[in-house]
Order: C-alpha cells, then sequence, then structure tokens
C-alpha cells in the first residue's frame, strides 16, 4: 500500500457521499487512496445500515480499482467491540504506510469530532474532503457529472418508505419533504453507488425483496445476472 504521496484508506460505506469523497480525492491529487476500508455485519455478510450484500461491494471495489479492506463486526455489536476491530484495521493500515483516512462527512459535528478522537495517535490524520458544502448544491453536482445510486434503506420517520430501491436522481431532489437533507446526511437513507465517475464500469444491479426491520425499510440489491 505504500505511495509517493501520502497513503489514504477512505471509509467506504457504498453509498454515494463516499464514493464522490474518492471521485474529489483523485481529482485534487494530494494523496493516493490505497483501499476502500468498510465494515461488514458478518452474520447476515452485508455492510452495515446500507445493507449491501458482499458481492456488490467487491464489485464496487473492482470498478474503482482498489482493494477492499473489510472490517467484520458480530452482530449484535457492542461499541466496544466496533472500536476494537476498527482499531486493529488502522493498526494493520499504518503498518503498511497508509497515513491518512478520509471520510465523507458532510456537516455532523458529533460524528467529526468522534473520528478525529479515536484517530488522534494512531498514525492516521482524518480528512474531510467534503466538509462544509452545500448539500443541495452537492448533490446537484454528484448527479450532473454522472454518480448514479439507488436508494438501499430508508427511516420511515425522517423520510417517505416508499423512497427504498427507488434511484436517488433529480425527480427524488425536486420533491424532498421540508426538511430533509438531498443527502441524507441526517440519516434519513443509505445508499448504493452503481455508476459514476469514480468507476471503470457501472455495477450491474436489480431490485429484489423489500423488508421492514428494526424500524427501518430495505431494499435488497441484486447483481444482475
Amino acid at each position: 500500500m505504500v505511495a509517493e504521496r501520502p497513503a489514504c484508506l477512505l471509509s467506504w460505506s457504498s453509498g454515494k457521499d463516499s464514493a464522490w469523497t474518492l471521485h474529489q480525492l483523485r481529482e485534487r491529487g494530494e494523496v493516493e487512496v490505497v483501499g476502500l476500508l468498510t465494515t461488514l455485519n458478518e452474520s447476515a455478510d452485508r455492510v452495515a445500515m446500507h445493507a449491501v450484500r458482499r458481492e456488490l461491494l467487491e464489485a464496487q471495489a473492482a470498478a474503482a480499482d482498489l482493494p477492499l479492506v473489510a472490517v467484520d463486526l458480530p452482530w449484535p455489536c457492542s461499541n466496544e467491540q466496533y472500536e476494537a476491530r476498527m482499531a486493529a484495521a488502522c493498526e494493520r493500515a499504518v503498518a503498511q504506510g497508509v497515513s491518512q483516512m478520509a471520510f465523507g462527512d458532510l456537516f455532523l459535528e458529533d460524528i467529526r469530532a468522534y473520528r478525529e478522537e479515536k484517530l488522534a495517535g494512531s498514525g492516521l490524520t482524518p480528512i474531510f474532503p467534503l466538509w462544509g458544502r452545500p448539500t443541495e448544491a452537492l448533490a446537484r453536482r454528484m448527479l450532473a457529472d454522472g454518480l448514479r445510486s439507488r436508494i438501499t434503506c430508508v427511516n420511515p420517520e425522517l423520510a417517505p418508505a416508499e423512497w427504498v430501491g427507488r434511484e436517488w436522481d433529480a425527480a427524488l431532489l425536486d420533491e424532498l419533504p421540508e426538511g430533509v437533507d438531498p443527502c441524507g446526511e441526517n440519516g434519513e437513507f443509505h445508499t448504493f453507488v452503481h455508476a459514476g465517475p469514480m468507476f471503470s464500469a457501472p455495477v450491474e444491479i436489480e431490485l429484489g425483496e423489500v423488508v421492514e426491520r428494526d424500524g427501518f425499510r430495505f431494499a435488497d440489491l441484486l447483481p444482475r445476472a
């Protein structure tokens, strides 16, 4: 993983904000992204909260031409277990020459402060390339530049439940209810990116079963046969 520019791991959720962060980092050229760090529910073999299958995550990594650094988490997972496994992953990255970790966070101060606290003294410097950008303009820019994503999870208390499985597109942005962030930064919804300038080719998907679980509504995305 050693690079001439500072080597950077990208926290990868499979969604649009982390995918756009990859695109921005590559455009700026200040660091070299050397891997996508993702946590998975090891019992379901899916990305936590986004509920994306590992095989689709691996297809994204292949399309981005980057190795996937998977951190498997038990279910249920305590905060102590999460932090221990993430700390171990960070230690391995530092041993391989990585010096920075990038996040796609937009404006949640408590989340940023938590990340900075946990990485303090680890050898990894946290960076936030999208931080503070107005989310309406950011969302429109992502779409204009070819990012395509599908909504995989909705919190029905914060956004319309019928959005699950739908494309995150300009039509959806045009009908956002008042108080819903265009990028879902408050936890309204989560996405899976299947095409965009950060990928060499689209990740072909189709919509599977839609289920309700633990107060959320999930769409199961499948690799297109």
